[in-house]
Order: C-alpha cells, then sequence, then structure tokens
C-alpha cells in the first residue's frame, strides 16, 4: 500500500475513526489527537514496509494507541493526589525501611527468576526482549519467526505468572 491510499483511507475513514476513538477515551478533543497520532504511526511504518491490509491495521493502530493513552492517564491519576505536585509526592516517606524494601525486592527478584527459568526457551526469550530490552511485539515477532499475536499469547501468560508471583509474596 502507498502513501496516497493511507490519505485516501483517511480520507474515507475518518469519521467512523474518530467515532471509534471517542468512544475509547470519552473526549472529542484526546480522540482527534490520537488520530492524528494513528495517521503519523501508520504513515511511518508504511515508509519501512508494505502493509498488506491498510484499513484493518489502521484501526488496530488506533485502538491501540488510544488505549495506551487510557492506561498512561490511569498511571498518571494513581501517583498523582489531589494536584500534589509530584516533587511533593517525592518526599512522602514509605511505611516499609529501605532494608525491608530491599529484602523484599531481593526475594522477589529471586522467586521470579526461579519461575522464569521454568519457562520455554521460547518464552524466556519473548520475556527477555520484551521487558529487558523494550522490544515491541512485531520486532519480537520478526527476531523469533512468529506471529505478534503469538508473542503477545505468550506474554500474556508470562506476566500472569509474574502477577501470580508477585501475589503471594506480597499477600
Amino acid at each position: 500500500m502507498s502513501q496516497s491510499s493511507l490519505n485516501d483511507l483517511f480520507i474515507v475513514q475518518r469519521t467512523t475513526l474518530l467515532r471509534t476513538l471517542q468512544r475509547i477515551v470519552d473526549h472529542p478533543a484526546t480522540a482527534e489527537d490520537l488520530l492524528h497520532d494513528t495517521w503519523l504511526r501508520v504513515d511511518r511504518v508504511l515508509r519501512d514496509r508494505p502493509i498488506d491490509y491498510l484499513e484493518p491495521f489502521v484501526f488496530k493502530t488506533a485502538r491501540n494507541l488510544a488505549l495506551d493513552h487510557l492506561r498512561t492517564r490511569h498511571n498518571h491519576a494513581r501517583t498523582v493526589v489531589n494536584d500534589m505536585p509530584v516533587a511533593e509526592l517525592h518526599n512522602i516517606r514509605s511505611c516499609a525501611t529501605p532494608v525491608e524494601d530491599e529484602t523484599h525486592a531481593t526475594r522477589l527478584l529471586c522467586v521470579l527468576s526461579q519461575h522464569i527459568a521454568h519457562l520455554s526457551p521460547r518464552q524466556q526469550r519473548i520475556f527477555s526482549l520484551n521487558r529487558l530490552q523494550g522490544c515491541s511485539y512485531l520486532d519480537i515477532a520478526e527476531q523469533l519467526g512468529i506471529s505478534a499475536s503469538t508473542v503477545q499469547k505468550e506474554l500474556k501468560l508470562i506476566m500472569a505468572v509474574c502477577v501470580g508471583v508477585a501475589a503471594r509474596l506480597d499477600g
């Protein structure tokens, strides 16, 4: 697909894309921004490689950007309490002492390492590439010769293991 195909698609599907984004983020201005970001992201990908099924790719990209936005907004909301400046949040003392924090972190790392060692070699590689090296699903899929969907499913299983381990140690 070419740049002109992308432009044509955005002209035809702009309203539908915008409505989809508005339903996800529930804010018209943010949806407009995400629509623009979607075009930029897809344009950048098109410069690197052709996309066989452009319309589904555009909609999936828009949806992913909207979900990333919601995730970021949620994480930000968890850290900002009553519009308290972030600098003041860093001055709040933890209930745990630094020694307790370090002990807990060391124990968590040890137990996680043991569980990760029991994963298949492919799962270990996926975990390492994504969580330690910051590679995207597509990058990992290309490196390992598997689909991005498989990478996503494997990471979901791996992260469930990690969350389970952390919950058991915190409980």
